[in-house]
């Protein structure tokens, strides 16, 4: 996660910075990743050369500090660095290059090809799908009720740095980023995180960022959001308490996580055709993972559909030092009581 803290730079390294980006690619590399995030083949299509020299030149740039790098399976991207200490004399020069120059102005180009390339893939992949999220929507409260009760809770708790556990299309990010510092999503699918990326590039939000990870164990360290939300994702776990427990593990003391999903029903279609592995969940079990993970539990809010009830639950982390990370019987005493839950 980008720390937004930044501190003033040393004079070396704002003289490695300068050394780094005082060649034309590199500085034509800069502004690109300021754009957005992209792969190596994408930046050595719009620089038209190989891409073994745009990865030499990405690489010191990544060592001055003033580009991120980051895995997701075989692919690899890069964007702007949003928090090491050279990352505001990065922004002053993308900022000082015009996009009238010439050279500048035909790389925004294909950026802009590539990115209208990327928005077709993704609506691609969202129309084939777009059948099902509507049947499912259909079946309880309108989508902005829920998101309105989300931000009111997240709004009130004031947070720096928040995470989506299971980000899908990045709604969560859209509706929530513009209450928060930084806004992180995280989820496991390469196509919902294309369908994420495409979806925050369109609404210009500079805070959001997503990557791909497991929500059974986050790429993240201890305590550090501030809040943490799992929205309509845990009817799709075989553990939804191992969910909640790496929630609760990268909450800060005082940080709250935002669980949404169904209250308990009978709707066995869902999983027959729409791999729902839970019909629901009870504000008691609900309740009971909180406390095995060492949070607070707050009154829950219940949102009533035709027919399926949307269910807000809400945990604080403790404002002391944070809990042990969960032991091996705490996580087998929650899955316990998972056993009980409509099958």
């Amino acid at each position: 996660m980008e720390n937004l803290d930044e501190a003033p730079a040393s004079l070396d390294a704002l003289l490695a910075a300068l050394r780094a980006v005082a060649e034309p690619t590199r500085l034509r590399l800069l502004v690109l990743c300021a754009r957005g995030e992209l792969t190596v083949s994408e930046l050595a299509h719009i620089l038209g050369q190989s891409q073994p020299r745009v990865s030499r030149h990405l690489k010191l740039l990544c060592e001055a500090g003033l580009v991120d790098r980051f895995r997701e399976g075989s692919w690899v991207f890069y964007r702007a660095s949003g928090g090491h200490t050279a990352s505001a004399l990065g922004r002053h020069l993308v900022a000082a290059c015009s996009d009238s120059d010439a050279t500048i102005a035909l790389d925004l180009q294909r950026l802009a090809a590539i990115k209208r390339q990327r928005a077709e893939q993704a609506a691609a992949y969202f129309s084939e799908n777009a059948a099902q999220w509507h049947e499912i929507r259909s079946l309880y409260i309108d989508e902005r009720e829920v998101e309105a009760a989300i931000a009111e809770i997240i709004t009130a708790a004031a947070p720096r740095d928040l995470i989506d556990i299971g980000t899908g299309t990045g709604r969560m990010l859209e509706v929530l980023a513009p209450a928060v510092g930084h806004a992180l999503g995280v989820d496991l699918s390469r196509e919902m995180l294309s369908v994420a990326r495409v979806n925050l590039e369109r609404t210009g939000l500079e805070n959001g960022i997503v990557r791909r990870g497991d929500m059974y164990q986050l790429p993240l360290p201890d305590r550090s959001f501030d809040a943490a939300v799992i929205h309509q994702v845990l009817h799709y776990a075989d553990r939804p308490a191992a969910v909640i427990a790496e929630a609760a593990r990268v909450l800060r003391p005082g940080g709250v996580l935002v669980v949404v999903d169904f209250a308990p029903h009978e709707l066995e279609f869902l999983r027959e055709q729409h791999a729902h592995r839970r019909l629901g969940f009870g504000d008691a079990h609900v309740a009971e993972w909180f406390v095995a993970f060492g949070l607070v539990p707050a009154a829950p809010r219940h949102l009533p559909g035709n027919p399926l009830t949307v269910a807000i639950w809400t945990a604080f982390s403790p404002g002391g030092p944070v809990a042990a990370a969960p032991s091996d019987a705490a996580l087998v005493a929650a899955s316990s009581s998972e056993r009980v839950l409509p099958q």
